[in-house]
């Protein structure tokens, strides 16, 4: 697979399977946020919260991937309110 989400992984443990799931959700949510593999940083942030949410036992791609994208917005939406965006 070859993605942020994988280095994170390798602190968790999870079946082949999950992995799998996790790597897919991770995929689209960044091209759902168009994240070029050069924002190294914003995709760490993504890849460590689909791993929060894979701990807490969602592991659906597509819960995981509506479900960042729903706090992702959220943020977004709250920074704007204070003017920090």
């Amino acid at each position: 697979m070859g993605t942020a989400v994988d280095s994170f992984i390798e602190d968790a443990v999870f079946d082949p399977e999950a992995t799998h799931a996790l790597a897919l959700a991770f995929d689209d949510i960044c091209r759902e946020m168009n994240l070029p593999q050069t924002a190294r940083e914003a995709r760490e942030i993504v890849a460590a919260r689909v791993i929060d949410l894979a701990r807490e036992g969602v592991l659906d791609p597509q819960i995981l991937c509506a479900r960042v994208l729903h706090e992702a917005r959220a943020l977004r939406g709250a920074l704007q309110d204070f003017g920090l965006s």
